[in-house]
């Protein structure tokens, strides 16, 4: 393979992760009640479903708190994307170290992941995103392993 194209292969598939997380946390922000794009997990993971649980008066206040956690994580999955899409820009992760470093920083994110989404939500139909992200991020490594012959 040449190297443009092996370059492309490096820094395509890390702007779509960053892409994916923008647009995932915007979901989160935007979403009326968040918790509810994962219902089915959530309430696995709760063992009741959500109407019972706001039923109970000491919980009254659960929908805001959780809209608050909820649009406080969709903020910082933006914000992540963000930062990865910026990075990805300015550097076209066109050295040795600049693919490194994101490459390392992804995939202790990606393994954080995975370990959160085996352990408490292990139905959710997240886990697809995380497995078609993880696809796209050892697309990047195997083709920035590839390029390093030509640096």
């Amino acid at each position: 393979m040449n190297p443009r194209t092996l370059h492309n292969l490096t820094w395509i598939p890390i702007f779509l992760i960053g892409l994916s997380f923008s647009l995932l946390g915007i979901s989160w922000v935007m979403a009326r009640e968040p918790w509810l794009l994962d219902r089915a997990a959530n309430e696995r993971l709760l063992a009741v479903g959500f109407e019972r649980l706001f039923q109970a008066e000491v919980n009254t206040r659960l929908p805001d708190y959780l809209t608050l956690s909820y649009r406080f994580f969709g903020w910082w999955m933006f914000s992540i994307g963000l930062l990865l899409m910026t990075y990805v820009q300015v550097t076209r992760m066109g050295t040795r170290l600049s693919r490194n470093a994101i490459h390392t920083v992804l995939a202790i994110i990606i393994t954080g992941v995975y370990v959160i989404e085996f352990s408490f939500i292990p139905g959710s139909p997240f886990l697809w995103l995380t497995h078609l992200l993880t696809i796209l991020f050892f697309i990047s490594v195997y083709s920035s392993q590839k390029l390093n012959r030509f640096d």
